[in-house]
């Protein structure tokens, strides 16, 4: 990585990373790529919001209930019919496949990455 691809303290801290939980998992057909749409709820100050997710090595009951983390101030981004309020993180193999990041239980919803 070269000192051009560095971000500074300040930019860091304006990616707006929270504590989420799925509420609902729905099969979303229309998309290109296999994906999930997802019901997140981020607690009381944000509440909760929608997004397309290719995570579908995930069965849906794997989902539903699991803690996650999310971008919640990126603009929303339209997706086929769905238009995606929040960016759920995970690590990406070589070959796609997601792996959710999530905080350990007992984290709050709404609660700040930091």
């Amino acid at each position: 990585m070269s000192p051009a691809d560095e971000l500074s303290w300040e930019q860091f801290e304006a990616v707006e990373m929270r504590v989420g939980r799925i509420t609902a998992v729905e099969e979303f057909p229309e998309a290109r790529l296999p994906a999930y749409k997802l019901e997140i709820d981020f607690g009381p100050e944000i509440g909760s919001r929608r997004s397309s997710a290719q995570i579908t090595n995930y069965e849906r009951s794997e989902l539903e209930g699991r803690l996650v983390v999310g971008v919640v101030n990126f603009p929303p981004k339209q997706i086929g019919p769905v238009r995606s309020q929040v960016l759920v993180l995970g690590a990406v193999s070589e070959a796609g496949v997601v792996r959710l990041l999530a905080p350990d239980e007992g984290a709050q919803l709404g609660e700040r990455i930091a």
